[in-house]
């Protein structure tokens, strides 16, 4: 099953990397991009395509592995370098990387809800807390 999921990743961030996001450029009422972060253990650039949005002047992201109870490969990368690149549709940024405070992280939960109301079923799943992690741009980047 693991191999059939990347394999529909790749070929999603594909399609996105090719059109700039005109495939793949929403999904579950939330806006989508491509996350790249340095791997923690072996260097190596990867992408993640996440949903997200916009909280003031930052993307907001959603630590949510579907519900898995377990945090996703890509929150422990960006935990260990917080500066990431983003695509957002034809946009290259660089960014830094914070997970949401609690009072904070309640906030955008609600938020996230009332935008795409299926998370609220991941939060069902597991018993651990969903990170929200805030991605500030710090620069936009040339391609």
């Amino acid at each position: 099953m693991k191999t059939i999921l990347r394999l529909f990743i790749a070929m999603f961030t594909w399609l996105y990397q090719s059109t700039n996001g005109k495939i793949g450029g929403s999904m579950q009422g939330l806006g989508v991009l491509l996350l790249t972060t340095t791997g923690r253990k072996t260097g190596q650039k990867r992408v993640t395509p996440l949903g997200y949005f916009e909280h003031e002047g930052a993307y907001v992201i959603i630590a949510s592995n579907a519900g898995a109870d377990h945090h996703p490969a890509w929150f422990h990368n960006l935990k260990s370098n917080p500066q990431v690149e983003l695509q957002i549709r034809e946009r290259h940024l660089t960014a830094m990387a914070e997970p949401a405070n609690p009072a904070l992280r309640q906030q955008l939960w609600d938020k996230l809800i009332k935008l795409a109301p299926g998370y609220k079923g991941y939060e069902k799943r597991t018993t651990r807390e969903i990170p929200m992690v805030l991605l500030r741009p710090v620069s936009a980047k040339h391609v």
